[in-house]
């Protein structure tokens, strides 16, 4: 009887090992295949969702909406663009139709003729109404405008008035199409040598005066990182003005974490402060795709 229960009691043990042994086995081969579906599909992201830029995410291709179905192979949702016109917007569209990707925001007025310059209102106007209706087509709901380089003979306050003048004019299109315009400062340090708006305070004193929330800003990292830097303070300021964010390392303008900046603290940063939008990946990737995607991922994993 002794040697009964013994033997009872050793196979009891045995099964119950052989069962967590199982048990184990099968959360680390669960967890291998989520760390592989992970690495194959990098723009899954754990929190933010990303937008790849279909200009400077080149896919070894020159078509636009083939960029879009190589971003969806990476396992990115949406993607951004600049300029519309000059684009196959149709065939753009039975892309992000067919991928169920989201083309968040495009560029409506660019930097020439400037929005600073009262003479160009008008232009500006029908831009932003033929914009709208390409929004429609597109689905998307942000479009980017940018207040223009200097004027000679004005000064930076009485340009950036007449940007103030020039956005008021186009919020009723804004209002009538559902559509929010984002205002981007760029730097000039680098990249904008010459540009009338850089850094955050103007930025959000023109949206203020402005005061409608169909006007907001796209808050580029990359140009205010070169401008003013303070990025988890200066956002945390102008938080409720902004409607985007975009990044890019620096120096270079290439992937997260190949530069100075600690993007996982300012992701966070943007998320703790309730930020639940896209971010923009308006950069070079500095080897292939699939390596910045890998990037942007490891950003994201706080």
């Amino acid at each position: 009887m002794e040697m009964n229960r013994r033997t009872l009691l050793g196979t009891t043990l045995a099964l119950s090992a052989s069962s967590m042994a199982r048990a184990a086995n099968a959360a680390e081969q669960h967890s291998t295949t989520v760390a592989a579906a992970s690495d194959a599909l990098p723009g899954r992201t754990k929190n933010l969702r990303y937008a790849v830029n279909i200009e400077m995410w080149g896919f070894g291709t020159d078509d636009p909406a083939e960029r879009i179905r190589r971003a969806v192979d990476l396992g990115f949702t949406a993607v951004e663009m600049w300029p519309w016109r000059g684009k196959d917007i149709d065939a753009l569209a039975r892309a992000s139709k067919e991928t169920g990707v989201e083309i968040v925001q495009f560029t409506g007025w660019g930097f020439v003729p400037g929005l600073n310059d009262p003479k160009n209102h008008d232009a500006f106007v029908r831009e932003i109404e033929a914009s709208c209706e390409t929004a429609k087509k597109l689905g998307t709901k942000m479009i980017l405008v940018v207040a223009g380089n200097d004027q000679p003979g004005m000064t930076q306050s009485q340009m950036h008035q007449n940007v103030i003048d020039g956005l008021k004019r186009a919020v009723p299109i804004a209002e009538k199409h559902d559509v929010t315009l984002i205002l981007e400062p760029m730097n000039v340090r680098v990249d904008h040598p010459g540009h009338c708006l850089y850094g955050s305070p103007d930025a959000i004193r023109i949206v203020q005066r402005v005061g409608s929330p169909r006007v907001k800003i796209c808050w580029d990292l990359y140009h205010m990182q070169i401008s003013e830097g303070d990025l988890c303070g200066r956002m945390k300021e102008g938080f409720e003005h902004i409607a985007y964010f975009q990044l890019a390392d620096h120096p270079g303008r290439n992937d997260p974490g190949t530069g100075e900046v600690n993007y996982t603290r300012v992701m966070k940063a943007a998320w703790d402060l309730g930020y639940r939008g896209l971010v923009g990946l308006e950069f070079s990737p500095l080897g292939s795709e699939l390596e910045a995607a890998q990037r942007v991922a490891a950003i994201d994993r706080w």
